[in-house]
């Protein structure tokens, strides 16, 4: 693992990179961009050249929100089995998040999941801090260099870390000086709805249908301003994953450039894909918290893509087993696996005229890499790290069972065609994935994070 990587001249590329898409060569060298020109030639026979006339290449995706599940719940999925798919779906880098068994709430904990991840991880890794209602003096310790933010719960999900305690979440918000994030659902909001649900329907009788009436916009909404409200009083450095609501958009600044913003925003890929209609067909395999709610919101959440409102698209990525999945609505747990899709899905939104291919890149690798502070990443740059994606715009291919990379063996893009296929991706300069396959030793590396 991490051994020097061959010499790479990719040939012929169609380079999408800071707001431009043009033709030019790029050569790899010891883990980085060494030189990327108009046209390049083989320095000497060591150099392995790639023809890439007719692809994209972009920079590594990085996703800043994904459950790799361990350690504790590695029957649904692991850091080397995610991190597989994560390569084959073209994202190089990735923040996993704390609600693991045991939760990453202490600093030792958390540094046991980057001790793992050095071990076995294809992609680049950091992990997210979990808050809870008793670790502040913990939380304080966490490294600003070294550790991608300070994950707060203000809505139940997997893992029950709920944060709901006021003066602790003020205290957070005003005493952690770091990046800190929020999954954000309003908890009596939720149990007001499910207990009025089962009331008029009986628990047995509710279905994935009833998901976003359970875990409602208002719900969202409601705990949503209260963040942002704390976040604008104590002047905390904030960031929203997952906005699901057109509601929760107006709370959001879309005039500020990126780097002038302290509070930001992501939304993920089902919530842009997916609609409530879809639950008739999909079920619980579409079942996330938050849910995916109607039409009119996913299409706020396109054009909130574009108008600067939302920041980052990333995943939460989130495999459970068929089996799991499987049982009652009431008893299914939510999430689902989606890094390995998640870049040809925002590619066949381009496809469709949704949004331009320059935006996509903006939005899951530049931004990404710019608003958490990641060291050399995000860009195709020289010096920088050689994180690099090779995609096929014109070579359809169908998601099956067969192809999917996680551990759970399941995909909510079952039997989709996406016309777009990443055929190359490169971390830190090595070859990991190439045609469908997995090649060589992991080569993750720890993120790391240039902040003030």
């Amino acid at each position: 693992m991490n051994s020097i990587p061959p010499r790479y001249l990719i040939k012929n590329a169609r380079l999408i990179n800071e707001g431009l898409i043009h033709e030019a060569d790029i050569l790899l060298e010891n883990g980085r961009i060494e030189r990327i020109d108009a046209t390049l030639a083989p320095q000497d026979a060591t150099v392995q050249v790639i023809d890439a006339a007719g692809c994209y290449v972009l920079p590594g995706v990085i996703d800043t929100q994904v459950h790799f599940r361990e350690p504790g719940l590695t029957h649904k999925g692991d850091i080397a089995t995610e991190s597989m798919a994560a390569i084959a779906g073209g994202v190089t880098s990735y923040v996993e998040q704390p609600n693991t068994i045991p939760q990453a709430t202490t600093v030792e904990e958390l540094e046991k999941k980057y001790a793992r991840a050095a071990k076995v991880s294809w992609a680049n890794y950091s992990f997210n801090m979990g808050a809870t209602n008793e670790n502040l003096e913990e939380l304080k310790k966490v490294s600003k260099r070294d550790v991608a933010g300070i994950k707060i719960f203000m809505g139940s999900s997997t893992g029950n870390m709920l944060v709901d305690n006021p003066e602790t979440l003020e205290r957070i918000f005003r005493e952690v000086d770091h990046q800190l994030i929020a999954h954000c659902e309003d908890e009596a909001t939720i149990q007001a709805n499910l207990e009025r649900l089962i009331a008029e329907k009986g628990r047995e009788n509710l279905t994935t249908a009833d998901h976003p009436i359970i875990r409602s916009a208002e719900g969202c909404y409601i705990s949503s301003s209260a963040a942002i409200a704390m976040a604008r009083k104590t002047g905390a450095r904030f960031h929203l994953y997952h906005v699901s609501t057109a509601m929760e958009l107006d709370l959001l600044d879309g005039d500020l450039p990126l780097a002038e913003k302290k509070i930001t925003a992501e939304a993920c890929v089902h919530h842009l894909w997916f609609s409530d209609e879809d639950y008739a067909e999909k079920g619980n395999f579409i079942k996330w918290n938050p849910a995916i709610k109607t039409k009119a919101d996913r299409n706020a959440l396109r054009e909130a893509l574009l108008n600067g409102k939302i920041d980052v698209v990333s995943t939460d990525h989130a495999p459970h087993t068929l089996e799991e999945k499987m049982r009652p609505y009431a008893d299914a747990p939510s999430g689902g696996p989606l890094v390995q899709n998640s870049l040809p899905a925002m590619l066949e939104l381009a496809r469709r005229n949704d949004i331009d291919y320059a935006r996509i890149v903006q939005l899951m690798c530049h931004n990404q890499a710019d608003l958490f502070g990641i060291a050399d990443r995000g860009y195709l740059r020289e010096g920088y790290h050689a994180d690099v994606v090779i995609v096929d715009p014109s070579r359809p291919w169908n998601v099956t069972r067969d192809n999917v990379l996680s551990k759970c063996g399941w995909s909510p893009f079952e039997g989709r065609t996406f016309a777009a296929r990443v055929t190359h991706t490169f971390v830190n300069g090595h070859l990991v994935y190439r045609n469908g396959k997995v090649r060589g030793e992991a080569q993750g590396q720890r993120l790391l994070f240039v902040r003030p």
